[in-house]
Protein backbone atom coordinates (compact mmCIF):
# COMPACT_ATOMS: atom_id res chain seq x y z
CA UNK A 1 0.00 0.00 0.00
CA UNK A 2 1.52 3.85 -0.85
CA UNK A 3 1.79 5.95 2.02
CA UNK A 4 0.23 8.85 2.10
CA UNK A 5 2.58 10.64 4.63
CA UNK A 6 2.14 10.58 8.92
CA UNK A 7 -0.17 13.91 8.81
CA UNK A 8 -2.98 11.93 6.30
CA UNK A 9 -2.44 8.56 8.55
CA UNK A 10 -3.09 10.47 11.84
CA UNK A 11 -6.26 12.35 9.83
CA UNK A 12 -6.91 9.03 8.72
CA UNK A 13 -6.67 7.03 11.61
CA UNK A 14 -8.85 9.45 14.12
CA UNK A 15 -11.37 9.10 11.23
CA UNK A 16 -11.49 5.31 10.86
CA UNK A 17 -12.42 5.42 14.91
CA UNK A 18 -14.96 7.96 14.65
CA UNK A 19 -16.90 6.38 11.61
CA UNK A 20 -17.33 3.54 14.20
CA UNK A 21 -19.07 5.29 16.52
CA UNK A 22 -20.83 7.17 14.13
CA UNK A 23 -22.22 3.84 13.03
CA UNK A 24 -23.24 2.77 16.22
CA UNK A 25 -25.21 6.23 16.88
CA UNK A 26 -27.14 5.96 13.74
CA UNK A 27 -27.73 2.24 14.42
CA UNK A 28 -28.85 3.15 18.40
CA UNK A 29 -31.04 6.34 18.21
CA UNK A 30 -33.76 4.80 16.11
CA UNK A 31 -33.54 1.35 18.00
CA UNK A 32 -33.79 2.98 20.93
CA UNK A 33 -36.91 4.91 19.63
CA UNK A 34 -38.53 2.18 17.93
CA UNK A 35 -38.56 -0.04 21.06
CA UNK A 36 -37.65 1.67 24.06
CA UNK A 37 -39.96 5.19 23.20
CA UNK A 38 -42.21 3.20 20.95
CA UNK A 39 -41.96 6.52 18.55
CA UNK A 40 -44.19 7.00 15.29
CA UNK A 41 -42.95 7.05 12.10
CA UNK A 42 -43.68 10.71 12.41
CA UNK A 43 -41.26 11.06 15.64
CA UNK A 44 -38.43 8.75 13.84
CA UNK A 45 -38.56 11.17 10.76
CA UNK A 46 -38.25 14.48 12.96
CA UNK A 47 -35.41 13.26 14.39
CA UNK A 48 -33.67 11.82 11.83
CA UNK A 49 -34.65 15.71 9.69
CA UNK A 50 -32.22 17.36 13.10
CA UNK A 51 -29.58 15.19 11.97
CA UNK A 52 -29.57 17.46 8.94
CA UNK A 53 -31.21 20.71 9.90
CA UNK A 54 -28.36 22.65 10.66
CA UNK A 55 -27.13 22.65 6.72
CA UNK A 56 -29.53 25.26 5.66
CA UNK A 57 -29.31 27.04 9.19
CA UNK A 58 -25.71 27.50 9.83
CA UNK A 59 -24.12 25.40 6.74
CA UNK A 60 -23.73 28.73 4.87
CA UNK A 61 -21.74 30.65 7.79
CA UNK A 62 -19.56 27.60 8.71
CA UNK A 63 -17.51 28.08 5.77
CA UNK A 64 -17.09 31.60 6.14
CA UNK A 65 -16.05 31.06 9.50
CA UNK A 66 -13.94 27.74 9.20
CA UNK A 67 -12.17 30.41 6.61
CA UNK A 68 -10.84 32.41 9.25
CA UNK A 69 -10.25 30.02 12.32
CA UNK A 70 -7.65 27.45 12.90
CA UNK A 71 -9.11 24.33 11.07
CA UNK A 72 -7.35 22.28 12.71
CA UNK A 73 -8.04 23.27 16.11
CA UNK A 74 -12.25 23.61 14.51
CA UNK A 75 -12.39 20.18 14.07
CA UNK A 76 -10.65 19.00 17.71
CA UNK A 77 -13.16 21.43 19.09
CA UNK A 78 -15.95 19.89 17.38
CA UNK A 79 -15.25 16.24 18.37
CA UNK A 80 -15.38 17.34 21.91
CA UNK A 81 -18.88 18.97 21.44
CA UNK A 82 -20.11 15.80 20.01
CA UNK A 83 -18.61 14.01 22.69
CA UNK A 84 -21.18 15.66 24.99
CA UNK A 85 -23.92 15.87 23.03
CA UNK A 86 -23.90 11.69 22.81
CA UNK A 87 -22.56 11.39 25.99
CA UNK A 88 -25.82 13.27 27.15
CA UNK A 89 -28.84 10.45 25.25
CA UNK A 90 -27.62 7.30 27.66
CA UNK A 91 -27.41 9.91 30.93
CA UNK A 92 -31.14 11.15 29.95
CA UNK A 93 -32.18 7.24 29.89
CA UNK A 94 -31.24 6.10 32.61
CA UNK A 95 -32.24 9.26 34.35
CA UNK A 96 -35.81 8.18 33.08
CA UNK A 97 -35.51 11.37 31.41
CA UNK A 98 -34.97 11.15 27.52
CA UNK A 99 -37.78 12.27 25.00
CA UNK A 100 -38.18 12.23 21.74
CA UNK A 101 -37.76 16.39 21.88
CA UNK A 102 -34.49 16.17 23.78
CA UNK A 103 -33.22 13.29 20.79
CA UNK A 104 -33.66 15.78 18.31
CA UNK A 105 -31.82 18.35 20.76
CA UNK A 106 -28.70 15.58 20.78
CA UNK A 107 -29.07 15.00 17.39
CA UNK A 108 -29.69 18.45 16.21
CA UNK A 109 -26.36 19.80 18.29
CA UNK A 110 -23.94 16.83 16.97
CA UNK A 111 -25.57 17.91 13.04
CA UNK A 112 -24.01 21.45 13.97
CA UNK A 113 -20.77 20.53 15.25
CA UNK A 114 -20.13 17.75 12.17
CA UNK A 115 -21.05 20.83 9.47
CA UNK A 116 -17.83 22.75 11.26
CA UNK A 117 -16.16 19.53 10.99
CA UNK A 118 -16.93 18.25 7.62
CA UNK A 119 -16.42 22.06 6.23
CA UNK A 120 -12.53 21.69 7.70
CA UNK A 121 -12.24 17.64 6.67
CA UNK A 122 -12.45 18.82 2.84
CA UNK A 123 -9.58 21.74 3.31
CA UNK A 124 -7.88 18.82 5.46
CA UNK A 125 -7.26 16.25 3.04
CA UNK A 126 -5.85 18.05 0.54
CA UNK A 127 -3.75 19.99 3.19
CA UNK A 128 -2.19 16.66 3.84
CA UNK A 129 -0.95 15.68 0.60
CA UNK A 130 -0.10 16.26 -2.76
CA UNK A 131 -2.98 17.02 -5.36
CA UNK A 132 -1.81 13.75 -7.42
CA UNK A 133 -2.87 11.66 -4.65
CA UNK A 134 -6.35 13.28 -3.87
CA UNK A 135 -8.27 10.28 -5.44
CA UNK A 136 -6.21 7.77 -3.57
CA UNK A 137 -6.87 9.76 -0.15
CA UNK A 138 -10.41 9.88 -0.76
CA UNK A 139 -10.76 6.23 -2.10
CA UNK A 140 -8.27 5.06 1.06
CA UNK A 141 -11.04 7.11 3.07
CA UNK A 142 -14.37 6.25 1.52
CA UNK A 143 -12.73 2.52 2.39
CA UNK A 144 -12.66 3.04 5.89
CA UNK A 145 -16.09 4.57 6.12
CA UNK A 146 -17.52 1.60 4.32
CA UNK A 147 -15.57 -0.87 6.79
CA UNK A 148 -16.87 0.89 9.31
CA UNK A 149 -20.35 0.33 7.90
CA UNK A 150 -19.43 -3.51 7.87
CA UNK A 151 -18.85 -3.53 11.19
CA UNK A 152 -20.70 -1.08 12.98
CA UNK A 153 -24.43 -2.38 12.49
CA UNK A 154 -23.21 -5.83 13.75
CA UNK A 155 -21.01 -4.29 17.14
CA UNK A 156 -24.05 -1.74 17.35
CA UNK A 157 -26.24 -4.46 17.28
CA UNK A 158 -24.42 -6.68 19.69
CA UNK A 159 -23.60 -3.69 21.91
CA UNK A 160 -27.67 -2.55 22.55
CA UNK A 161 -28.35 -6.25 22.97
CA UNK A 162 -25.31 -6.54 25.69
CA UNK A 163 -26.10 -2.72 26.88
CA UNK A 164 -28.66 -0.88 25.20
CA UNK A 165 -28.23 2.41 25.37
CA UNK A 166 -25.33 2.94 26.89
CA UNK A 167 -23.51 1.50 23.66
CA UNK A 168 -23.67 5.33 22.75
CA UNK A 169 -20.53 5.41 25.31
CA UNK A 170 -18.60 4.23 22.19
CA UNK A 171 -19.18 6.80 20.21
CA UNK A 172 -18.17 9.37 22.64
CA UNK A 173 -14.97 7.35 23.33
CA UNK A 174 -14.20 7.16 19.25
CA UNK A 175 -14.75 11.08 19.04
CA UNK A 176 -12.37 11.21 21.96
CA UNK A 177 -10.03 9.40 20.18
CA UNK A 178 -10.20 11.81 16.48
CA UNK A 179 -9.57 14.87 19.06
CA UNK A 180 -6.43 13.07 19.97
CA UNK A 181 -5.75 12.68 16.47
CA UNK A 182 -6.24 15.83 15.64
CA UNK A 183 -4.04 17.45 18.41
CA UNK A 184 -0.75 15.14 17.84
CA UNK A 185 -1.13 16.42 14.02
CA UNK A 186 1.63 19.41 13.10
CA UNK A 187 -0.36 23.06 12.57
CA UNK A 188 -1.90 22.79 9.25
CA UNK A 189 -5.02 24.82 8.18
CA UNK A 190 -4.31 28.10 9.72
CA UNK A 191 -6.66 31.18 8.54
CA UNK A 192 -7.06 31.28 4.71
CA UNK A 193 -9.21 34.15 4.36
CA UNK A 194 -8.83 37.55 6.30
CA UNK A 195 -10.28 40.02 3.50
CA UNK A 196 -13.58 40.99 3.09
CA UNK A 197 -17.16 40.68 4.60
CA UNK A 198 -18.98 38.11 6.41
CA UNK A 199 -21.64 38.30 3.54
CA UNK A 200 -19.59 38.85 0.60
CA UNK A 201 -17.68 35.60 1.52
CA UNK A 202 -20.78 34.03 2.51
CA UNK A 203 -22.46 34.68 -1.17
CA UNK A 204 -19.19 34.19 -2.81
CA UNK A 205 -19.31 30.48 -2.48
CA UNK A 206 -22.76 30.26 -3.74
CA UNK A 207 -21.91 32.29 -6.95
CA UNK A 208 -18.67 29.77 -7.30
CA UNK A 209 -20.87 26.65 -7.34
CA UNK A 210 -23.44 28.32 -9.99
CA UNK A 211 -20.96 30.03 -11.94
CA UNK A 212 -18.60 26.66 -12.51
CA UNK A 213 -20.84 24.18 -15.09
CA UNK A 214 -19.27 21.38 -13.34
CA UNK A 215 -19.99 22.35 -10.10
CA UNK A 216 -23.95 23.19 -10.89
CA UNK A 217 -24.42 20.29 -12.58
CA UNK A 218 -22.69 18.80 -9.81
CA UNK A 219 -24.81 20.49 -6.92
CA UNK A 220 -28.06 20.04 -8.93
CA UNK A 221 -27.50 16.18 -9.59
CA UNK A 222 -26.81 16.27 -5.69
CA UNK A 223 -29.96 18.14 -4.66
CA UNK A 224 -32.12 15.35 -6.65
CA UNK A 225 -30.48 12.91 -5.14
CA UNK A 226 -30.93 14.03 -1.65
CA UNK A 227 -34.66 15.05 -2.10
CA UNK A 228 -35.22 11.23 -2.68
CA UNK A 229 -32.62 9.53 -0.36
CA UNK A 230 -33.02 10.37 2.81
CA UNK A 231 -36.72 9.02 2.08
CA UNK A 232 -35.35 5.26 1.68
CA UNK A 233 -32.88 5.69 4.42
CA UNK A 234 -35.22 7.11 7.32
CA UNK A 235 -37.94 4.67 6.13
CA UNK A 236 -35.80 1.98 6.85
CA UNK A 237 -35.56 0.70 9.87
CA UNK A 238 -39.49 0.71 10.00
CA UNK A 239 -39.90 -1.33 6.87
CA UNK A 240 -36.85 -3.71 8.83
CA UNK A 241 -38.31 -4.00 12.53
CA UNK A 242 -42.56 -2.60 12.01
CA UNK A 243 -43.36 -4.09 8.64
CA UNK A 244 -40.64 -6.86 8.08
CA UNK A 245 -40.52 -7.88 11.99
CA UNK A 246 -36.90 -8.44 12.16
CA UNK A 247 -35.22 -8.45 15.47
CA UNK A 248 -32.23 -5.78 15.98
CA UNK A 249 -29.52 -8.83 15.56
CA UNK A 250 -30.55 -9.98 12.21
CA UNK A 251 -31.35 -6.47 11.01
CA UNK A 252 -27.97 -5.57 12.50
CA UNK A 253 -25.87 -8.26 10.70
CA UNK A 254 -28.06 -7.61 7.26
CA UNK A 255 -26.40 -3.82 7.53
CA UNK A 256 -22.95 -5.09 8.11
CA UNK A 257 -23.19 -7.56 5.42
CA UNK A 258 -24.93 -5.08 2.81
CA UNK A 259 -21.50 -2.76 3.43
CA UNK A 260 -19.00 -5.17 2.26
CA UNK A 261 -20.50 -3.65 -0.97
CA UNK A 262 -19.90 -0.16 0.07
CA UNK A 263 -16.38 -1.26 0.42
CA UNK A 264 -15.92 -2.88 -2.63
CA UNK A 265 -16.98 0.10 -4.42
CA UNK A 266 -14.36 1.93 -2.60
CA UNK A 267 -12.04 -0.21 -3.77
CA UNK A 268 -12.61 -0.55 -7.16
CA UNK A 269 -13.88 3.31 -7.90
CA UNK A 270 -10.41 4.79 -8.53
CA UNK A 271 -10.06 2.37 -10.97
CA UNK A 272 -12.98 2.87 -12.88
CA UNK A 273 -12.67 6.56 -12.60
CA UNK A 274 -9.66 6.38 -14.29
CA UNK A 275 -10.94 4.21 -17.24
CA UNK A 276 -14.39 6.00 -17.67
CA UNK A 277 -12.93 9.57 -16.12
CA UNK A 278 -14.93 10.70 -12.86
CA UNK A 279 -17.59 12.53 -13.88
CA UNK A 280 -18.82 9.69 -15.62
CA UNK A 281 -18.30 7.35 -13.24
CA UNK A 282 -20.51 9.18 -10.62
CA UNK A 283 -23.14 9.97 -13.00
CA UNK A 284 -23.34 6.37 -13.62
CA UNK A 285 -23.09 5.20 -10.06
CA UNK A 286 -26.23 8.35 -9.11
CA UNK A 287 -28.35 6.34 -11.28
CA UNK A 288 -27.32 2.90 -10.42
CA UNK A 289 -27.06 3.44 -7.03
CA UNK A 290 -30.67 4.63 -7.00
CA UNK A 291 -32.44 1.77 -9.31
CA UNK A 292 -30.79 -1.08 -7.07
CA UNK A 293 -33.17 0.55 -4.13
CA UNK A 294 -35.86 -1.07 -5.55
CA UNK A 295 -34.74 -4.45 -4.41
CA UNK A 296 -36.27 -3.93 -1.11
CA UNK A 297 -39.85 -4.43 -2.90
CA UNK A 298 -38.96 -8.60 -3.29
CA UNK A 299 -39.32 -8.73 0.59
CA UNK A 300 -41.33 -10.55 2.22
CA UNK A 301 -41.70 -12.66 -0.77
CA UNK A 302 -38.31 -13.34 -0.09
CA UNK A 303 -36.59 -13.94 2.93
CA UNK A 304 -36.35 -10.39 4.46
CA UNK A 305 -33.02 -10.37 5.59
CA UNK A 306 -31.14 -11.31 2.65
CA UNK A 307 -33.05 -8.68 0.37
CA UNK A 308 -32.45 -6.02 2.72
CA UNK A 309 -28.41 -6.94 2.94
CA UNK A 310 -28.29 -7.94 -0.87
CA UNK A 311 -30.08 -4.04 -1.88
CA UNK A 312 -27.75 -2.17 0.57
CA UNK A 313 -24.93 -3.86 -0.46
CA UNK A 314 -25.45 -2.76 -4.12
CA UNK A 315 -26.78 0.79 -2.59
CA UNK A 316 -23.88 1.22 -0.53
CA UNK A 317 -21.21 0.01 -3.62
CA UNK A 318 -22.65 2.74 -5.62
CA UNK A 319 -22.59 4.97 -2.95
CA UNK A 320 -18.87 4.39 -2.67
CA UNK A 321 -18.10 5.29 -6.11
CA UNK A 322 -20.23 8.87 -6.05
CA UNK A 323 -18.44 9.69 -2.80
CA UNK A 324 -14.81 9.22 -4.53
CA UNK A 325 -15.29 10.63 -7.49
CA UNK A 326 -17.60 13.93 -6.27
CA UNK A 327 -14.84 15.30 -3.77
CA UNK A 328 -12.01 15.91 -5.95
CA UNK A 329 -14.33 16.82 -8.79
CA UNK A 330 -15.17 19.22 -7.52
CA UNK A 331 -11.90 20.41 -6.08
CA UNK A 332 -10.47 20.31 -9.39
CA UNK A 333 -12.38 23.36 -10.13
CA UNK A 334 -11.73 25.63 -7.10
CA UNK A 335 -8.65 27.73 -5.86
CA UNK A 336 -7.30 26.38 -2.11
CA UNK A 337 -8.46 29.74 -1.13
CA UNK A 338 -11.88 29.47 -1.87
CA UNK A 339 -12.80 25.70 -0.82
CA UNK A 340 -13.91 26.65 2.42
CA UNK A 341 -16.69 28.83 1.26
CA UNK A 342 -17.67 26.58 -1.73
CA UNK A 343 -17.57 23.28 0.27
CA UNK A 344 -19.84 24.75 2.64
CA UNK A 345 -22.46 26.46 -0.02
CA UNK A 346 -22.25 23.09 -1.68
CA UNK A 347 -22.78 21.26 1.54
CA UNK A 348 -26.05 24.02 2.09
CA UNK A 349 -27.48 23.52 -1.10
CA UNK A 350 -27.29 19.56 -1.62
CA UNK A 351 -28.07 18.74 2.22
CA UNK A 352 -30.62 20.82 2.57
CA UNK A 353 -33.27 19.19 1.35
CA UNK A 354 -32.49 16.33 3.38
CA UNK A 355 -34.44 17.18 6.82
CA UNK A 356 -37.58 18.03 4.85
CA UNK A 357 -37.19 14.65 2.76
CA UNK A 358 -36.24 12.80 5.86
CA UNK A 359 -40.00 14.10 6.81
CA UNK A 360 -42.16 13.52 4.40
CA UNK A 361 -40.58 9.85 4.27
CA UNK A 362 -42.22 9.47 7.82
CA UNK A 363 -45.21 11.54 7.10
CA UNK A 364 -45.72 9.36 3.88
CA UNK A 365 -45.72 5.71 6.26
CA UNK A 366 -48.00 7.31 8.71
CA UNK A 367 -50.96 8.24 5.84
CA UNK A 368 -50.49 4.97 3.82
CA UNK A 369 -50.49 2.73 7.02
CA UNK A 370 -54.21 2.85 7.79
CA UNK A 371 -54.84 1.65 3.50
CA UNK A 372 -51.91 -0.01 3.05
CA UNK A 373 -50.59 -1.48 6.64
CA UNK A 374 -47.35 -0.66 7.86
CA UNK A 375 -45.19 -2.94 5.29
CA UNK A 376 -46.41 -1.71 2.44
CA UNK A 377 -46.58 1.66 3.52
CA UNK A 378 -42.54 1.63 4.12
CA UNK A 379 -42.36 -0.17 0.89
CA UNK A 380 -43.85 1.97 -1.84
CA UNK A 381 -42.53 5.10 0.10
CA UNK A 382 -39.40 4.15 -0.16
CA UNK A 383 -39.99 3.08 -3.67
CA UNK A 384 -41.03 6.89 -4.45
CA UNK A 385 -37.77 8.06 -2.89
CA UNK A 386 -35.43 6.28 -4.82
CA UNK A 387 -37.03 6.49 -8.28
CA UNK A 388 -37.37 10.28 -7.33
CA UNK A 389 -33.40 10.30 -7.02
CA UNK A 390 -32.65 8.33 -9.58
CA UNK A 391 -33.39 11.80 -11.82
CA UNK A 392 -30.15 13.18 -10.61
CA UNK A 393 -28.68 11.30 -13.50
CA UNK A 394 -29.94 13.56 -16.17
CA UNK A 395 -27.41 16.95 -14.61
CA UNK A 396 -24.79 14.57 -13.45
CA UNK A 397 -24.51 12.71 -17.33
CA UNK A 398 -22.63 16.38 -18.67
CA UNK A 399 -19.81 16.58 -15.90
CA UNK A 400 -17.21 14.36 -17.53
CA UNK A 401 -17.90 16.00 -21.51
CA UNK A 402 -17.10 19.54 -19.90
CA UNK A 403 -14.00 17.73 -17.99
CA UNK A 404 -12.70 16.81 -21.18
CA UNK A 405 -13.36 20.30 -22.62
CA UNK A 406 -11.42 21.74 -20.14
CA UNK A 407 -8.61 18.92 -20.29
CA UNK A 408 -8.36 19.36 -23.94
CA UNK A 409 -8.16 23.27 -23.83
CA UNK A 410 -5.19 23.47 -21.08
CA UNK A 411 -3.67 21.29 -23.18
CA UNK A 412 -4.06 23.44 -26.43
CA UNK A 413 -2.94 26.35 -24.75
CA UNK A 414 0.53 25.04 -23.08
CA UNK A 415 2.22 25.09 -26.95
CA UNK A 416 0.59 28.14 -27.62
CA UNK A 417 2.62 29.70 -24.42
CA UNK A 418 5.93 28.01 -25.18
CA UNK A 419 5.50 29.04 -28.71
CA UNK A 420 5.00 32.57 -27.36
CA UNK A 421 7.84 33.07 -25.01
CA UNK A 422 10.20 31.32 -27.69
CA UNK A 423 9.71 34.12 -30.06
Amino acid sequence: MVSLGRQFNLYWSGQAVSNIGDRITIFVVPTVMIFALHSSALEVGIVAMAQYLGIPLIGPIAGVLVDRLDKRLTMLACDLIRLVAVLVVPVAYWLDALSTPLLFACVAVISGATIFFNVGALVAVPAAMESDKLVRAYARLEGTRSVSEVAGPSIAAGLYSALGVAALLVDAASYLVSAVCFRTMRPWGVKTIQEGSVWSRLTLGFRLNWADPVLRRVCVAAITLNSGGPIFVTVLPILAYRGLGLSVGVYGAAMSVAAVGAVLGAIVAPKIAERLGTGRTMAWALLLHCLVGLGVLAAPTLPAGPVIAATMGCYGFFMSCINVCSAPTRQSRMSAENQGVMHAAFRTLTWGVIPLAAVVGGIAVDLLTEPLGVLNAARWTMAGGTILAAFSFVSAIRVQPLLDDARRATTTQAPVQLAESAT
